[in-house]
């Protein structure tokens, strides 16, 4: 007995030592994991992804060390809360891997259950081998993983879309359905997808704060659940949940699939406690005060038409009086149902008028201060029946621009407040028709909209016009950003342009978090794969699928020139954007799967280009809007479209030639030798055969010598080895010389030329663009007032936007090149990053200042140059590593803390140093 008595004892006090060890290191260590993020989201939920991915940043205790580093790392994941506190990790136990990745795990547990919540957390080893304390528990939800398990049905109203009128005539639908629970479960998620937006309520409570839901999908193909936790708005007893449906992208033209009514339609459902909530027959609907103005296309965006009349007080109440409801129809839609698995779109930045004039017609001026994409609210007073509108405008000069408008009924009440729903303008200015007193300034409101992803970067300098230029891209990229995909404008069209996406997305990489928006965005593109670009009216069944551009099955590897959008004009360029974008997530943030899920997209994209050559050239293809090279560059407009010109087949072809070089790196990537080196091969074939027809020898320029061109040639690396400085030195000559330091290119040219400029670590002939204050550039349109980046470089041409995507391009420069942080093309994922400050003098710019919350940790740079001495201030984040490069001319004698720090030599012009994790204070005089 006492034996047993002495072994128990000597068990409970070997628990103990261990406990007390394992609390010793975990107070010893100098890390701790924060910002858990699955599929790139915190805590989403309704993910259908049976292998998500996992990532972590990490957090130091201690900021005087360097060298902080992850050497091995343990994931637990649990069915509740109270087993993840147990440390049981019952679902997946990942053990101690060692490692020093952190980005993006692979889950390789049991196989994950539909409509179960996980919840997970991690601790890492240290680099002295020291455990951390575990972190903060995370969460993530399933959704349903296959289309067998969806039970409920698609419903909607008979009102059907008629095309013939000017503005919709379909009254955005409410429906609603009351149900009984014996007990209010604990976790009741509901997944709600919708062709066309949505709002849903429980017992007459909105469930979130989200609007514009779903994302903007395909839907002839496709339609993107959201997963809602309905349970904490349930209650024992009886229970109405109801739908506000909203027209929008259900009578989008391209969208017409005869299986779909063009009409808003819902499919919900969700397990209550073992009872199934689902859309059926038994719903009933009635119409809504609010319609869409407009007919949801180019030039047609319209707006809302609210009637306050017809507003039902108790609508989404658990009793309202049912009698003029009537029975929700049944639809059939062949659409595919998945999960969102991208942040929805969310109200931000309040904006508030600055001004408003009465004017002698008897309507009201409103200046809203800064051109914006968004919603607005205004309250107003009347007799009732009148009918107030609101005309929207982009400009001083102008009462409505781009047909955007809107109008409110006001009641028998003779009050009430204008504010949208399923629809949002863009514009400075509003002119209020209808009203009979001025309102004031606080009765008017305006918020921008935009997909919910995390700003990451911060960035200021000494030079002010530097600073306007970045912080106007991000405005006017945020408001570009609405629906998980970027728009080439939020008034006129709202497609999302491939072309485009070269000016747009590495500056949105580089200054916010983008992960699971960009993979939306190429889901997008393979939805898209296979049907030619729209340019047309797709309700005119005598040309649908019929003629030229317009939507036409030719080839398993043809693009549209937008996606999920299909309409627009472009080139290849834009189809080409399935190569470069996944090359470039890769590179930020080290996601193989990205490159591994758009594989065959990229090879059925490439397989088509083939189709389109001859002797190993791109030729001209398609319909008068399907091969536009460089597009709104200088004086663009006055010389017309560029099909058919020589140069256009030339910048094609180089173009060609970078998606080719491109894909075989992807290729390598993935270990898929021979497809990069058949790439590999053409790449270096078609270079033969463009430089042969295009370059010009006597001053080392190609095909019309123009700036798009030159730096067409580089990025495509046409030329022989030996003529590259040879053509970097003409491109030098254009900018500086001929153009006297003044930008000459579009959207693609542009891209393609800041790209060929920032990987050369050309900043001053960038900061020469860019500092320019007369036309063409960005100085210009601030001298002329903008707030937000014009589609032209011309201001007032008409039909031409002045919220538009085409020359965001410096805004990844700012970054990557004034401030310095750059990445290591070599260890992609930002774990391994380059330092170096601009290639500018003194007098230019003295300092900058930036932060960015990498993939991989908050990086911080500020450095100076002053008086012949360049100070470097510098945080390199837990477990990653950064190349400092200094000019050789300023790598003098270093001074500063250098305990992290090791010099690696001379290389390109600069001294090399490796810098470990920690804090850096540098000085370094003159070489």
């Amino acid at each position: 007995m006492n034996i047993k008595i002495a072994k128990l004892s000597f068990c409970i006090v070997l628990s103990l030592l261990t406990v007390f060890i394992n609390n010793a290191f975990s107070q010893r260590s100098s890390l701790s994991p924060e910002q858990l993020r699955c599929e790139y989201l915190e805590n989403p939920n309704g993910l259908d992804e049976l292998h998500p991915r996992l990532s972590w940043t990490l957090k130091t205790n201690d900021n005087s060390k360097f060298g902080s580093a992850q050497t091995a790392y343990q994931i637990l994941v649990s069915g509740s809360v109270n087993s993840l506190k147990t440390n049981k990790g019952e679902i997946w136990n990942s053990d101690w891997i060692k490692s020093s990745n952190m980005q993006l795990i692979s889950y390789a547990g049991k196989t994950l259950l539909s409509d179960k919540t996980y919840y997970w957390k991690i601790r890492i080893k240290d680099d002295k081998g020291n455990v951390s304390a575990w972190s903060e528990n995370a969460q993530w939800s399933t959704g349903l993983f296959n289309q067998s398990e969806w039970q409920a049905k698609w419903i909607g109203t008979d009102q059907i879309f008629n095309p013939a009128i000017a503005d919709c005539n379909i009254w955005d639908p409410w429906l609603r359905k009351n149900f009984n629970v014996e007990k209010k479960p604990e976790r009741a998620m509901l997944f709600l997808a919708s062709v066309g937006f949505h709002e849903l309520y429980v017992n007459g409570k909105k469930v979130t704060d989200d609007v514009l839901s779903p994302s903007v999908t395909d839907h002839a193909k496709r339609a993107r659940y959201v997963a809602y936790d309905i349970a904490p708005l349930l209650k024992n007893g009886d229970n109405v949940i109801a739908i506000w449906l909203g027209t929008s992208w259900s009578i989008f033209g391209p969208y017409i699939e005869k299986s779909r009514p063009n009409t808003p339609i819902v499919i919900a459902q969700a397990n209550i406690g073992g009872q199934l909530l689902k859309t059926d027959e038994s719903w009933i609907t009635h119409k809504s005060p609010n319609k869409l103005l407009g007919t949801w296309d180019f030039g047609k965006m319209g707006g809302e038409l609210y009637d306050a009349n017809n507003y039902v007080s108790d609508w989404n109440a658990i009793k309202t009086d049912e009698s003029g409801w009537q029975k929700a129809i049944v639809y059939k839609p062949n659409l595919v149902l998945s999960a969102q698995q991208v942040e929805s779109n969310k109200v931000f930045e309040e904006i508030k008028p600055i001004n408003i004039v009465a004017r002698p017609d008897g309507t009201f001026r409103v200046d809203m201060g800064i051109n914006f994409a968004g919603w607005t609210s205004v309250n107003i007073s009347g007799n009732p029946g009148d009918k107030v509108e609101f005309l929207y405008s982009e400009r001083s000069q102008d009462d409505i621009t781009f047909a955007l408008h809107s109008a409110y009924i006001i009641d028998k009440t003779g009050k009430g407040t204008f504010r949208n729903r399923f629809n949002y303008s863009s514009g400075r200015w509003i002119t209020i028709k209808g009203l009979k007193t001025q309102p004031a300034l606080s009765d008017i409101q305006g918020w921008m909209l935009r997909t919910n992803y995390k700003e990451s970067t911060s960035f200021e300098c000494s030079d002010p016009l530097q600073n306007w230029i970045y912080k106007t891209v991000k405005w006017t990229f945020q408001n570009l950003s609405i629906g998980g995909f970027i728009v080439d404008c939020p008034q006129r069209e709202r497609l999302g342009y491939g072309g485009d996406a070269h000016a747009t997305c590495e500056t949105g990489m580089m200054n916010y978090k983008m992960g699971a928006f960009y993979t939306k965005w190429m889901e997008d593109w393979r939805d898209v794969k296979g049907t030619e670009s729209v340019v047309g009216d797709m309700y005119d069944t005598t040309w649908f699928h019929k003629g030229s551009m317009s939507g036409r099955p030719l080839h398993k590897g043809i693009l549209p020139h937008s996606a999920p959008t299909y309409m627009g004009g472009g080139g290849p360029p834009w189809g080409g954007i399935v190569v470069s974008l996944p090359w470039f997530i890769y590179q930020q943030e080290g996601d193989v799967r990205m490159l591994n899920k758009n594989f065959e997209l990229i090879q059925d994209w490439l397989a088509f280009l083939k189709t389109q050559s001859k002797d190993e050239m791109l030729v001209r293809f398609g319909g008068d809007w399907d091969f536009l090279g460089d597009w709104l560059w200088p004086g663009a407009t006055a010389e017309g479209m560029n099909n058919n010109k020589p140069q256009t087949v030339f910048l094609n072809n180089c173009y060609m030639v970078y998606n080719f070089r491109t894909a075989a790196k992807i290729a390598r990537v993935l270990g898929k030798n021979r497809e990069a080196l058949d790439w590999e091969k053409q790449a270096s074939a078609t270079s033969v055969a463009i430089h042969a027809k295009y370059y010009n020898g006597d001053d080392h320029s190609y095909s019309d010598r123009s700036m798009s061109n030159l730096a067409a040639a580089l990025i495509g690396e046409v030329m022989p080895e030996p003529l590259k400085p040879l053509v970097m030195k003409r491109l030098e000559k254009e900018i500086l010389e001929i153009r006297k330091g003044h930008i000459n290119v579009g959207i693609t040219g542009g891209a393609m030329l800041f790209k060929v400029l920032r990987d050369a670590g050309r900043d001053d002939l960038i900061y020469s663009m860019t500092s320019q204050t007369t036309y063409p550039s960005w100085g210009y349109m601030k001298e002329n007032g903008a707030t937000t980046i014009w589609e032209m470089w011309e201001k007032d041409l008409p039909g031409h936007s002045l919220l538009h995507s085409s020359y965001l391009y410096p805004g990844a420069w700012y970054i990557d090149g004034l401030a310095g942080i750059k990445k290591n093309l070599d260890q992609p994922g930002m774990q391994h990053f380059v330092l170096r400050p601009p290639m500018l003098k003194e007098e230019q710019m003295t300092w900058a200042r930036a932060s960015m919350d990498s993939p991989a940790g908050l990086i911080k740079t500020f450095w100076k140059r002053e008086k012949g001495i360049l100070r470097y201030e510098i945080t390199i984040p837990p477990n990653t590593k950064a190349t400092l490069q200094i000019p050789l001319t300023e790598a003098g004698a270093i001074e500063g803390g250098t305990s992290g720090l090791k010099e690696a030599g001379k290389k390109d012009g600069f001294r090399v140093y490796q810098l470990s994790s920690g804090n850096y204070k540098l000085q370094f005089k003159k070489g």
